[in-house]
């Protein structure tokens, strides 16, 4: 037997003990998909600007693209979640995303591609929240945060396609290749979903109790009263400030501008700036389950573990600003597999202290409340940092290392407000 006591769900029976990691792979796989276009422009952003014939601040519009739907989403995909069910709002804009990577693939101009980033950014924007919501039917209360932390590691095996061999396939093959089937794939699994995903156990299981606990129609008078309810909690704004600038850092020079960093001011061939990007994911690979474990199970603690990943966090943007330019390959490496652990990895910790922040019936809304502000700091930061090198101006097809220096003390400065966010959050995990 399980007990979400969370969300008042209770679970028997053996099938519903197995099918639980059935639904959690099928979902782990379509959003391993989602990552890969959150963070694709950082290794062939040389052939976006050539094939579109652009400046760096109109590539970091193209990129943002894909931010603006995505967090414009995050509050109406909870809603969705909780009013429509989670099922059937994954499935909706899993097609959506779908067709969107194949008309990238497809793009000739400008436009269109932005057009087309925007659909993809649409389509993937309810996966997370509504797998959470799902997670939250299926998985324990105590399991929530590993198994948070085990979903963000699929995204960051996505990220790693999205590294080195991204590079080494474009390198060999036309980009364009790589997003149509992309999408061709997302479609085909997105059929699977239809047949494998289910929103509770008891729709799998007829032995299975299920008392969900959720108040009976889901008025709009109710779902403004929730949105209501999170906005007004106090303690949401710090973990939502924190949020933002985590995804300023993760999403606006990771994903996009870390690729262009490394070849404009070690000169790294592509590949070898794969490698070194995939220190990211690989951190939100290991180190998310980790941190996981330890918030979990050896704290007993959100905040502890928040406060300490933020400190290490602003040390790593410290050690670049003095050493942007000089750093040894090994530091590179390690610069960017601490920035995924003390940055994307330490999420899910994020998202299990909103979860507690609130009451079951508004875990949908809730959760899509939070992850609007990762996305928003992507879109913000993204543009500001093709606006700041564009006026630091091109040495040939190259930014100056002057230029990035100013864009790292951009993020030691974010890195500050980002730890001054977390101290004022609130323990919401307590030992029983």
């Amino acid at each position: 037997m399980e007990w979400n006591e969370q969300q008042g769900t209770q679970v028997t029976g053996r099938n519903s003990l197995q099918y639980k990691w059935v639904i959690f792979i099928v979902l782990a796989v379509q959003y391993l998909f989602g990552y890969f276009h959150r963070v694709c422009p950082a290794v062939v952003a040389p052939e976006l600007m050539k094939s579109f014939d652009i400046s760096g601040m109109a590539l970091g519009v193209l990129a943002s693209a894909y931010f603006y739907p995505y967090a414009a989403m995050q509050i109406p995909a909870g809603i969705l979640s909780d009013a429509w069910g989670a099922k059937k709002t994954a499935i909706m804009c899993a097609l959506i995303a779908g067709i969107g990577s194949v008309l990238f693939g497809l793009s000739h101009t400008l436009g269109f591609a932005i057009f087309s980033r925007i659909l993809v950014g649409l389509g993937v924007s309810a996966m997370f929240v509504t797998s959470l919501k799902i997670f939250g039917n299926w998985f324990k209360p105590t399991e929530f945060a590993r198994v948070s932390a085990l979903y963000i590691a699929a995204g960051g095996v996505g990220w790693l396609t999205a590294a080195t061999p991204l590079a080494i396939f474009s390198q060999y093959f036309d980009w364009r290749w790589a997003f149509i089937g992309l999408g061709i794939i997302t479609l085909l699994l997105t059929s699977l979903m239809r047949f494998t995903v289910s929103d509770r156990p008891d729709e799998i299981d007829p032995g299975t109790v299920v008392d969900t606990g959720k108040v009976q129609g889901n008025s709009m008078v109710k779902i403004g009263r929730d949105l209501q309810m999170v906005m007004k909690e106090k303690y949401f704004w710090p973990l939502a400030a924190w949020m933002f600038f985590v995804g300023a850092g993760s999403f606006g020079f990771v994903s996009l501008w870390a690729g262009p960093y490394l070849m404009d001011v070690y000169r790294f061939s592509k590949p070898a700036v794969g490698n070194i990007l995939s220190m990211f994911p690989l951190a939100m690979v290991f180190a998310g389950p980790f941190l996981g474990y330890v918030s979990d199970k050896v704290l007993v603690s959100r905040k502890k573990v928040i406060v300490a990943t933020s400190i290490v966090y602003v040390a790593c943007w410290l050690m670049m600003l003095f050493c942007h330019d000089s750093l040894p390959l090994c530091l590179l490496y390690l610069f960017f597999f601490f920035l995924g652990a003390m940055g994307t990895g330490v999420l899910p910790i994020g998202y299990a202290a909103t979860k507690e922040l609130f009451t079951g019936e508004v875990a949908g809304i809730s959760i899509g409340a939070v992850n609007l502000f990762p996305f928003l700091g992507g879109v913000v930061a993204q543009p500001l940092i093709g606006f700041i090198l564009d006026k630091g101006g091109k040495i040939g097809t190259h930014y100056p290392s002057s230029a990035y220096h100013s864009v790292i003390l951009m993020y030691v400065f974010i890195s500050i407000l980002n730890l001054i966010a977390v101290f004022l959050t609130k323990e919401t995990l307590r030992k029983q």
